[in-house]
């Protein structure tokens, strides 16, 4: 006689019935790691359904290397579901993208701030209206190839970093709600390698196990941001000044997106004893602003659209003795957190950082545990 839903032990993705009874969608972007959580779960006995992507257009995505969601990406998760016999759908996304992603990422670097795309996708598209797509098809939940962790504590679900620090991408799921965060499952977080993905990908005779991981951001050919803004808005590479901290001009510049926070090499600047560096980027008067690395070093960092995952609100305190994250390929640094508001805030760091840009999220951690505790986004003339 089979047990009801009160004695019946969890299966792997917490939920009361057996696997055969338990649908999941799976994103998959045609990487290995999306494929392997895919053909985990079906192997498994899960009912899986594998949702692929198209964010931009096709065929210009078919010659490109190095990125996601590319033409021959899609082809690579249908022939894994093909591999493993579970049904697999391409949606396109193209106008949510280019809305949702695309046109700000254009906007916030002419304004001078360094966008993170990737972020802006999973809040915007694939923890949105992907997950939704996954309710309609009455998935009991969605889950993703991502390295970190879901776990389950008192008050509810957490999200965690993952094993793995090299490969950890919590900085790039801060803004994942709790909301989302009970519908979503991460099966990778808990591997101590990638090396073990691929051995599963080899396990289970996958066409994409050795595949090599994306580098790019996707609609970003070969990392270079400033021919994808000069073909979304012509007008950003308008010629202006560089000039030091005090208004001097010291030479001249074909446009400011050809220039990043912290940047020193390729300024075309000589004849000066101590190297300069990219302090600011004022997109209004086009002005590339230099100075010395000193002026890098930031400590107070205003910080807004807060996403909190702690246990109690996050007004609830004057203070919050944290680590952060300040850029993605940068370890916790210890900070203090003063709420102004639900979603605003300023963020002390106990060391000064360098290059902290407008654009970049700063990520809330645990000093203590794995834990993460959201983020949010830096804004203004840090």
């Amino acid at each position: 006689m089979p047990l009801d839903n009160k004695s019946q032990a969890l299966n792997s993705l917490g939920f009361a019935k057996t696997p055969s009874e338990t649908r999941v969608v799976v994103a998959m972007s045609g990487g290995v790691d999306s494929s392997v959580v895919a053909a985990q779960l079906a192997e498994e006995g899960y009912d899986v359904v594998g949702i692929t992507l198209q964010l931009y257009d096709h065929g210009a995505a078919l010659a490109k290397k190095g990125a996601c969601c590319a033409g021959r990406d899609i082809h690579d998760a249908r022939r894994v579901a093909e591999e493993m016999g579970f049904p697999h759908y391409v949606l396109d996304y193209e106008n949510v993208f280019r809305d949702a992603v695309i046109d700000e990422f254009a906007e916030s670097y002419l304004g001078g701030a360094t966008p993170v795309p990737c972020i802006r996708c999973n809040e915007r598209v694939k923890f949105k209206d992907l997950l939704e797509t996954a309710k309609d098809l009455e998935a009991d939940c969605m889950a993703t190839g991502h390295y970190i962790q879901r776990m389950v504590g008192d008050t509810g679900p957490e999200l965690h970093s993952a094993v793995d620090a090299g490969r950890d991408q919590s900085y790039f799921l801060f803004s994942t709600t709790a909301e989302q965060l009970s519908y979503l499952r991460f099966p990778l977080g808990h591997l101590s390698s990638k090396a073990e993905t691929r051995a599963l990908a080899s396990k289970y005779g996958l066409s994409v196990a050795d595949k090599p991981d994306s580098q790019d951001i996707c609609f970003v050919p070969d990392g270079n941001y400033a021919a994808v803004i000069e073909k979304l808005r012509p007008e950003a590479a308008s010629p202006g000044d560089i000039v030091d901290m005090d208004g001097n001009v010291l030479g001249g510049h074909n446009g400011v997106i050809h220039y990043t926070i912290g940047q020193r090499r390729g300024l075309g600047i000589g004849g000066l004893e101590d190297p300069l560096y990219v302090i600011k980027l004022d997109a209004d008067s086009r002005q590339v602003v230099v100075g010395p690395k000193e002026a890098l070093s930031t400590r107070i960092i205003p910080v807004r659209e807060i996403n909190w995952l702690g246990d109690t609100p996050f007004e609830s305190k004057p203070e919050w003795h944290v680590a952060v994250k300040v850029r993605s390929t940068r370890p916790p640094r210890d900070a203090i957190i003063r709420p102004i508001s639900a979603t605003e805030a300023e963020v002390e760091l106990l060391v000064p950082e360098e290059g902290v840009s407008p654009g970049q999220a700063c990520v809330f951690y645990d000093t203590d545990s794995s834990r993460i505790f959201g983020g949010g986004w830096i804004w203004r003339g840090c």
